[in-house]
């Protein structure tokens, strides 16, 4: 339609999993109409949402797969696309041949190892399933898991008992995502068991770098994990907002805007 801002896939199909959240359910044709495209390419949108256990097809539309929960790695994967890829990509840049690193359960950090493929003698330590599994054909990097309970939504693995299995490694670097950034209460989480591992994993890594796309800043969870002026550098995208960045230099931390 004309004056319809062209959405990229992966904005669309994120679109399209808030509008059956706020209906309950969603129908091809109705999908075509709102977003200017083929009935075609919104089937294929469904299918690959599909595919990613997101939702369920139904006679003309899709509802939600089992009520799947806000914070899903699934649909957290679905935001923000570009801009963790750039991300993800300069974080990684960080990491050199030979390093330790950790990377939490976060869709950012998943963004990231996917561009670690051609590092040498990297160890990557995670509590992510899908980070492990990212990093399958990565011959070069080596994935230490500790054990755990299952979290369904974060594909990860929580072990309060045995956070002590870290203290045997140095770890150099530390890549964490969050649900928001803010001066006071710093990077926190929605949940309080995934702020506890990180506030961990905060304390065994020399240093500690937030990924955080531009949505993140001035937001706050749950739980915090680490205040802004214990981070060495934080990386995000090109829509920071420039007030609060300032104010995170200002008290010695490094943003990397990408």
């Amino acid at each position: 339609m004309e004056g319809m801002k062209v959405l990229f896939p992966e904005e669309r199909r994120f679109e399209i999993i808030k509008q059956i959240q706020r209906a309950g359910r969603v129908a091809v044709n109705e999908l075509s109409q709102v977003f200017g495209v083929s009935e075609v390419t919104i089937r294929t949108d469904l299918q690959i949402l599909v595919d990613q256990d997101i939702v369920v097809r139904t006679h003309g539309g899709a509802v939600l797969a089992n009520r799947i929960p806000v914070t899903s790695l699934a649909l957290r994967r679905q935001m923000q696309v570009s801009e963790k890829a750039k991300i993800g990509a300069v974080s990684a840049s960080l990491v050199l041949n030979g390093d330790a690193v950790f990377l939490d359960s976060s869709s950012t950090a998943l963004a990231m190892a996917h561009y670690l493929g051609q590092h040498r003698e990297v160890t990557v330590f995670t509590n992510s399933l899908a980070v492990a599994q990212a990093l399958l054909d990565a011959p070069g990097v080596t994935v230490v898991m500790p054990g755990g309970a299952l979290r369904r939504d974060t594909i990860s693995l929580i072990d309060e008992d045995g956070l002590d299995f870290y203290k045997r490694y140095n770890i150099k670097k530390g890549f964490f995502g969050a649900h928001g950034l803010s001066l006071k209460e710093g990077l926190t989480d929605v949940s309080r068991v995934e702020a506890d591992l990180k506030q961990h994993m905060v304390k065994m890594c020399s240093e500690t770098i937030a990924l955080l796309d531009a949505t993140k800043w001035g937001q706050v969870g749950l739980a915090s994990f680490v205040q802004v002026e214990e981070l060495n550098c934080i990386i995000t995208d090109a829509l920071a907002p420039d007030p609060l960045v300032e104010q995170v230099r200002a008290l010695g931390v490094k943003v990397i805007k990408v």
